[in-house]
């Protein structure tokens, strides 16, 4: 859950603080207006340079946003026998998929929690919560450290990147359209002006919750890939009994208020269910019975 809340409000911030800098030094008028027409070359040129740019500047700094916002403390040296049982863990599951060591650390939750970042497959983190920590045994902690490691392996951050700057293209290519039609069209303006910084402004704001949308739905079918892959690293006993735990814990009490729908559980229903990160764990556990997995 964290990697992608962490990613996608990273990836919104730069996209609307690209818009209105890009805005008032004069960019977007000197790239969209040819004439009395629309640069359809340039503005497509320009929203895909700063889409993608903005989605993998998100993802450079999801590891770093990660670390100081979830207050991970990275196991440099192991203290004790259980910090040392899951750097150990973490590390064999990497090797078995290929991957360079992950970064492993703990951060201070009482709700059990995990997640994986990074900007490549081999500079990646693994973190787990105290909650997480207290709540399950060690073989249900193996399997969401496998579901994690297989997140990694997965390239599921790459993949979402690519993902996000194709939707941020669109963003800010249909955003300025819509910008210029209100100020060509609607208010009849010689030159840009008011009506196109609003209406921009606005149009890119509102498409990009539709972007976010489709993004969520995307992270939600790969969570189902990475239950296959924690299941095959510490077997599919371990990855149902940890998403069973999961529901046992999270679910008697949800997330409160504008955070509910980002919790692990999947409870809400409806039109929420449209901004979770995570499918409901019911569908998880059902996924996996079905699956060819020992």
């Amino acid at each position: 859950m964290f990697r992608i809340l962490i990613f996608t409000a990273a990836n919104f911030g730069i996209l609307l603080v690209m818009g209105i800098v890009f805005q008032i030094i004069g960019l977007d008028i000197f790239l969209i207006q040819t004439g009395a027409g629309f640069n359809t070359t340039g503005v497509m040129a320009f929203a895909a340079c700063f889409g993608f740019g903005g989605a993998f500047v998100s993802l450079a700094l999801s590891k770093f946003m990660a670390k100081r916002g979830m207050r991970v403390q990275i196991i440099e040296s192991p203290s004790n026998q259980t910090e040392r049982w899951l750097v150990e863990t973490v590390h064999n599951q990497a090797k078995k998929v290929g991957i360079a060591p992950p970064e492993v650390g703990i951060f201070p939750q009482p709700q059990p929690n995990a997640f994986a970042t990074g900007m490549t497959r081999n500079s990646s983190l693994v973190a787990v919560s105290t909650g997480l920590m207290s709540a399950m045994d060690r073989d249900e902690i193996e399997a969401v450290l496998g579901h994690e490691v297989a997140h990694i392996a997965n390239g599921d951050m790459i993949t979402m990147a690519l993902l996000q700057g194709l939707l941020n293209t669109f963003v800010i290519f249909l955003s300025r359209l819509a910008g210029f039609l209100v100020d060509k069209l609607l208010l009849k303006n010689q030159r840009l002006g008011i009506g196109y910084f609003v209406t921009s402004i606005v149009v890119q704001i509102l498409l990009s919750c539709v972007a976010t949308v489709i993004a969520l739905w995307f992270s939600r079918r790969r969570e189902f890939r990475a239950d296959e892959g924690g299941a095959r690293l510490a077997g599919k006993r371990k990855m149902i009994s940890a998403l069973k735990k999961l529901q046992q814990v999270s679910e008697p009490d949800d997330l409160p208020g504008e955070f509910a729908a980002f919790g692990i559980s999947g409870k809400r229903q409806g039109f929420s269910q449209l901004f979770l990160s995570h499918p409901p764990l019911e569908d998880r556990i059902s996924h996996l019975n079905q699956a060819k997995i020992l």
